[in-house]
């Protein structure tokens, strides 16, 4: 999936606070965020840009992509929270707070 430069803002900062909801960064996260650098074309340093991107925006530009797009945002987010081998409810709370707000349906 080929995202533009906000669009991929967007998905990171979303992808990144799941990862940080636990408040620890583990290999399989690290190693989740170094594959999704290579899939999605991205430096490192855009997850720093990301962190500093207001979350109303974020989820603005979630909301405005196509479904595509979306459809594979869901995937990418689901994959972020099992990067460790253990997804915590927090995390599938956070992902399902951040579909709705953004009018994502995820397909089954």
């Amino acid at each position: 999936m080929k995202f533009n430069l906000i669009e991929k803002l967007a998905v990171i900062k979303a992808i990144d606070e799941v990862i940080q909801l636990d408040e620890e960064l583990r290999p399989g996260e690290l190693s989740y965020m170094e594959q999704l650098a290579q899939s999605l074309d991205f430096d490192l340093e855009l997850v720093y840009e990301a962190r500093d991107t207001e979350a109303p925006e974020a989820l603005a530009v979630l909301r405005a992509m196509p479904p595509d797009k979306q459809q594979a945002l869901v995937r990418l987010m689901t994959e972020a929270a099992n990067a460790d081998g253990q997804v915590d409810e927090k995390e599938i709370r956070f992902i399902y707070r951040v579909f709705s707000a953004a009018g994502i349906e995820p397909e089954i």
